[in-house]
């Protein structure tokens, strides 16, 4: 990365002045993008979900808790890796925090995955965390919401996520990258497997007894959840990255 150039107190307060203008009409675009997003019309769930949790099985609508609003994160753990996602793991490190207000606000936050319950139970010992955690295993939620494809859809190619369809075919035979070499092997699995989950949030209503799906986002549309992000966008290098930098956070080596 390019060092910034070094000038004068005087220099420094006009160009932040000047950023400070686009910074203000970022955050009013972002304003009226959250009121867009929330005049999306609502879409009704008629497909009987079932989730395994901590306190037994339930209904999509049980997930609510008695609140009216209901948001998802997509966390990429299938069912036969050994641990989830570190991009997840990074993206959930932030979730205890938030939990609580949330509920307090009328927002139940889970966290679903594909993989059992059990294996959820004890990653998230592993991780020290607490928010509520759901195991999607056997049900069609992950696929119906474009986060989960089976083996034959990526043999077949042309997947649709990110409400676009295309991609290529995917096999024992295809390339990945090595940042996604990488991240599978610490899943405990291949890229050709790993590949079979996507990140994603998905937002739900529940009225009068009846579920709503009223948004979801995929890829780059959950960078807002990165709370390291938030923050090394404000640090003096910026994110400053070559390929996947992170990890679990008990992964670190101590500086």
């Amino acid at each position: 990365m390019t060092r910034p150039k070094t000038g004068t107190r005087a220099e420094w307060l006009a160009a932040r002045l000047e950023l400070l203008e686009a910074e203000k009409e970022l955050t009013r675009r972002g304003d009226a993008l959250a009121r867009q997003r929330q005049a999306l019309p609502w879409v009704r769930v008629d497909k009987a979900y079932r989730f395994d949790t901590a306190q037994g099985s339930a209904t999509l609508a049980e997930l609510f808790r008695g609140r009216s609003q209901l948001l998802v994160y997509h966390f990429m753990f299938g069912p036969d890796w050994s641990a989830g996602c570190p991009s997840c793991s990074a993206i959930a490190d932030g979730f205890d925090g938030v939990v609580g207000h949330l509920a307090h606000h009328d927002v139940m936050l889970w966290a679903v995955s594909r993989a059992p319950l059990a294996k959820l139970q004890a990653y998230r010992q592993r991780m020290g965390w607490s928010f509520p955690w759901a195991s999607s295993f056997g049900s069609d939620f992950n696929s119906d919401f474009a986060v989960g494809f089976s083996e034959a859809q990526l043999r077949a190619g042309g997947i649709e996520y990110n409400y676009r369809r295309g991609g290529r075919a995917v096999d024992e035979s295809t390339v990945f990258p090595d940042a996604v070499v990488k991240q599978a092997a610490s899943c405990g699995t291949d890229a050709p497997t790993y590949a079979r989950d996507r990140p994603g949030v998905s937002a739900f209503a529940l009225e009068d007894g009846v579920v709503y799906h009223t948004y979801s986002a995929y890829a780059r549309g959950v960078d807002g959840l990165w709370g390291m992000y938030q923050w090394l966008d404000r640090a003096p290098l910026g994110r400053n990255e070559d390929g996947a930098w992170w990890r679990r956070h008990d992964e670190y080596v101590e500086r």
